[in-house]
């Protein structure tokens, strides 16, 4: 699908699971869409069109359907959110407060309703006659000081009228739209049946109470979502690029590839790309979450989004806008929505049943005395109060609200987590494999010795292995490489400036081929790699590469065990008919692994497992040495994603973790995929259910910590919400509430389960 046919909407209001049906609803009534994904975490909603030709036409339609369904509306921009349509995120609370429609309607009422308690209160104690003027300007609009009472009920009415419309035009718009009885509803409903038999005071504070309520709720929810939204907003949408000799600033959406962008100190970079010239730190929390700025030379990545702080950068940009880093952060999480946690589609699931059965209880309720002979009133006041807490409000909400504040705390960290579902299953995790290469490790092995067998240099050795491996990407072939580079440099022909076209040559010697161009390369998955030179085929790779050609490798068999009990991975060299030598490569583990294997069992994981293509000796030692459970040792992708099935048998839900793209496919067959170091990497962020954007393995515990306290806290509220319902039901029911208490309960409890999620914001990966 091509990206210029997905339009981004910015949607004010939405603060619950009923009013995403009735925005979705709004939305897929317009004719040309094809698809829309409604995400409470961003209050937007993402729209697929059928046809990009009338996109302009089609997106004014779209907000002004949202909008008639009683919601704001404004159009996102592709890489950025729109900063006029965001929530007011500043210091100054009055205006956050006026921000929200639900409080401004709150206030009105409630100076109305103000206004009438104390014309009421005066009017009791007799204080009103004993002003001359009041009879006068009574007169002036019919009325006398014996319609005194008329006058707070005036107060009243407009203390209804004013709070109430748009809590009735949203109740009767989602009626209409979704066929459910949303709050709004069956709040109107609770206020004109007050206004029925005579209850004025009773129906304005019920208007007063919920606006406040539902203003409350939303601005809780807002500083949720800002932590969101504020990573969504850091990239600047002008360049500083220098063309032709001049400076000059572009939109980013102007820049191309190749173009050099400069960066003076205490700007944020603006496109990704590379430093070309000079040195400085980068503040890199926004995309990585770590906690120190981070030293930046020639050839080094950096990222929109991120501030640069003390030097001046000129940087080739290497990704266009829409490319970025955090461009695809923004469109994933934009679409994390689609994938909600099976608690939240629980509980909307349950109020489907829940609510129409407490509303027939309330018929009941208000039918059945009286026709018994029980007086109508009190028993009709009795159904209004348990109509009134009839909505599972706080029942609905305890979940996502808890979901987007973990969403929400993950960015600020550096952690993707691509929906609530993730958040969820992350909690629920049995066993965790991990990749070693680059994860448990450093991910940069170097080789640390090498050997030859008669006849022939170490140095020989390393050469045809460089020349092999020179179009290999994988990270051993790196090794060999700069370990050719070093040699390389240290040889008397490089002193002294001889052009000879291989290092080591030697007369009636096979390694003269190696100077000549190389064939038919070929990466052996799992194994090695091989090429043919001048005709003959020469191998690097694993012993066990060795034996399935039937070379004999009996030469190298002690170097081979004694380099494998030391936990090197061993690399042998040679032909389709003999060994050359073997060279030992060690990664050396990341120095916190260790740590985070304990922490992860003190979060309840069960099992931990290192699943890798090394050979066994070497797996067994770094598994003692970092404290896991369980290794798995020379696998080939296909091998780990049988081990992953086996784990998920025993163990229920399996996470995997790992780096490269070789990862991908158990990561794919895990529960849960897990990609380290994703900043940059956009295969790492597009497969993976969670990216960590830097190589900090610290913070995985964190992310499983994350998701537990937020399952804790989603059982809590839920706990709490059904405890509340059922004590206001049951008094409702006996007649000892009152309808004013029962939207306080309410509202009250959606207020307490919203604060109590929003102490998911303050977790941090320290604790």
């Amino acid at each position: 699908m091509n990206q210029a046919e997905k339009i981004v909407i910015k949607v004010e209001g939405m603060d619950c699971a009923s009013c995403a049906r009735v925005v979705e609803s709004a939305v897929r009534s317009v004719e040309g869409v094809r698809d829309c994904n409604v995400n409470f975490s961003t209050s937007s909603v993402q729209v697929t069109l059928q046809d990009e030709s009338h996109k302009e036409d089609t997106a004014g339609k779209l907000i002004k359907a949202i909008r008639s369904a009683g919601y704001g509306a404004e159009p996102v921009g592709q890489n950025n959110v729109d900063t006029e349509s965001t929530p007011v995120r500043n210091n100054d609370w009055i205006s956050q407060v006026l921000h929200i429609q639900q409080l401004r309607a709150a206030i009105t009422a409630g100076f109305f309703y103000l206004l009438g308690v104390i014309f009421g209160f005066l009017n009791s104690k007799g204080i009103i006659p004993q002003f001359p003027e009041i009879p006068s300007i009574l007169a002036v609009f019919g009325l006398s000081l014996e319609k005194v009472n008329l006058i707070q009920l005036i107060f009243y009415g407009l203390a209804i009228v004013f709070g109430g419309y748009n809590i009735a035009r949203s109740g009767v718009i989602a009626l209409l739209r979704t066929r459910t009885a949303s709050i709004d509803l069956l709040m109107t409903i609770a206020v004109l049946g007050a206004v029925i038999i005579n209850q004025w005071s009773e129906a304005a504070t019920v208007v007063m109470l919920f606006s406040l309520g539902e203003g409350m709720e939303s601005l809780t929810i807002n500083r949720a979502r800002n932590a969101i939204q504020e990573l969504l907003q850091i990239a600047p949408q002008v360049a500083r690029i220098r063309r032709g000799g001049e400076t000059i600033q572009l939109p980013v959406e102007e820049v191309e590839l190749q173009d050099v962008m400069l960066v003076r100190p205490g700007e944020r970079i603006a496109m990704d790309g590379r430093v070309i010239s000079g040195y400085s730190t980068v503040n890199q929390a926004p995309i990585t979450g770590e906690s120190l700025p981070v030293e930046k030379s020639p050839g080094d990545e950096v990222y929109a989004g991120t501030l640069n702080q003390r030097g001046y950068l000129e940087v080739e940009v290497t990704k266009l806008a829409e490319d970025s880093t955090l461009a695809r952060i923004t469109r994933l999480i934009e679409t994390a929505g689609a994938n909600r946690a099976e608690t939240e589609r629980f509980m909307e699931r349950f109020a489907k049943y829940y609510t129409p059965a407490v509303i027939a209880l309330a018929i009941l309720l208000a039918v059945i005395p009286p026709l018994m002979g029980e007086p109508f009133i009190p028993w009709f006041y009795r159904a209004l109060t348990l109509l009134v807490i009839s909505c599972p409000c706080a029942l609905v909400i305890s979940t996502p609200v808890a979901i987007v504040a973990a969403l929400g705390n993950a960015s600020r960290h550096g952690m993707l987590i691509k929906g609530g579902g993730y958040i969820e299953l992350a909690g629920q995790i049995g066993a965790i494999a991990f990749d070693k290469t680059g994860t448990l490790t450093h991910g940069r092995p170097e080789v640390v010795e090498v050997y030859a067998t008669d006849g022939y240099e170490p140095e020989e050795v390393i050469s045809l292995a460089a020349t092999i491996e020179e179009r290999s990407e994988h990270p051993l072939a790196a090794a060999i490489l700069r370990r050719r580079e070093l040699e390389v440099a240290a040889s008397p022909q490089h002193v002294h400036g001889d052009q000879h076209q291989h290092l080591y040559p030697h007369d009636e010697s096979e390694f003269e081929l190696i100077a000549k161009e190389i064939s038919d390369f070929e990466a052996i998955t799992g194994r090695g790699a091989r090429a043919t030179i001048d005709g003959t085929t020469y191998y690097i790779g694993t012993p066990r590469l060795f034996e399935e050609l039937g070379v004999d490798i009996s030469k190298l068999s002690h170097v081979i065990k004694k380099w494998q009990e030391d936990g090197r991975t061993v690399l042998i060299v040679g032909s389709d008919r003999e060994v050359f030598g073997a060279i030992a490569v060690e990664d050396e583990p990341r120095p916190e692994s260790r740590e985070v294997i304990q922490k992860l069992r003190e979060n309840g994981i069960q099992h931990i497992v290192m699943l890798t293509g090394d050979n066994s000796t070497t797996a067994r030692s770094l598994a003692q040495r970092l404290g896991i459970d369980e290794y798995r040792a020379e696998l080939l992708p296909e091998d780990k994603v049988q081990a992953i099935r086996e784990l998920k048998d025993e163990y229920g839900k399996v996470a995997m973790v790992g780096d490269g793209i070789n990862d991908a496919p158990a990561m794919a067959a895990a529960d849960l995929g897990i990609a380290m170091g994703a900043a940059g990497s956009d295969t790492a962020i597009e497969t993976s259910d969670i990216a960590l954007m830097s190589s900090d393995l610290t913070k995985l515990p964190f992310a499983i910590k994350l998701s537990r306290s937020t399952l804790t806290t989603i059982k809590s509220n839920i706990a709490f919400s059904l405890f509340i319902k059922a004590a206001i039901i049951l008094l409702s029911a006996i007649g000892i509430t009152s309808l004013w208490l029962a939207i306080l309960a309410d509202t009250g409890a959606s207020i307490i389960v919203t604060a109590n999620a929003m102490r998911i914001l303050r977790h941090k990966p320290a604790e």
